[in-house]
């Protein structure tokens, strides 16, 4: 397992890149089990209103390299592995970027490894953000997150401590992987149920500053 020192260390000897090459913002977001390499279709979506709603600001994004497979335990802890070193890597060469961080279904429980501290969630391995990064994330935003409907855990708004104050946590009605309903297709709604414009303003505005 890589702990967060390590991966502190690795942030502090990167080289430093110029001001001009930074974004503002940069997205890095976890794409849902079986979605292809990328961001999948909710970050696309979700990044491209994002930068409707930030216009005038260079916005990037980075898609968590992870297997996104049906072997939830490994898969999305080598997820929280890979976000949390590109998060440090960028707040090491970028320290003025707002790290917004992002994901859907799975990709929500990578974001959940990295924010909730080192609290073990089942059987899945916590990959925390040293505390310094909070300085860095400016926003979450994550979509059918399954520890909502774990027993003891709940939205990312609740169970991490250092982040759960900039976070939207956002479950559709019936959505089967992130409460006790029944509707497949409300988990793949989220870009027609208006919560991915309603999670775009949310981390628009404090990227902005205006929801702090």
């Amino acid at each position: 397992m890589v702990t967060g020192g390590a991966l502190s260390v690795a942030a502090v000897t990167a080289p430093v890149a110029k001001a001009d090459a930074c974004p503002d913002v940069e997205v890095v977001f976890a794409r849902g089990t079986s979605d292809k390499s990328g961001v999948g279709p909710i970050g696309q979506v979700f990044i491209q209103t994002l930068k409707w709603k930030l216009i005038g600001k260079r916005v990037a994004a980075y898609a968590v390299d992870y297997p996104a497979s049906w072997n939830f335990a490994q898969s999305t802890s080598q997820g929280a592995v890979d976000a949390n070193k590109h998060v440090q890597y960028t707040a090491g060469v970028c320290p003025q970027t707002k790290i917004v961080l992002g994901g859907m279904s799975q990709g929500a429980g990578v974001i959940d490894l990295i924010a909730i501290g080192n609290r073990k969630l089942w059987l899945f391995t916590p990959s925390p953000l040293p505390d310094a990064m909070v300085n860095h994330v400016a926003a979450i935003a994550v979509f059918g997150n399954p520890s909502r409907d774990y027993p003891g855990f709940g939205p990312l708004t609740k169970i991490s401590p250092l982040y759960g104050d900039r976070t939207i946590d956002l479950c559709a009605t019936g959505d089967p992987f992130c409460s006790n309903g029944h509707d497949l297709f409300a988990h793949f709604a989220y870009p027609l149920n208006g919560m991915v414009n309603e999670a775009a303003g949310f981390v628009a505005r404090r990227v902005l500053g205006r929801d702090t």
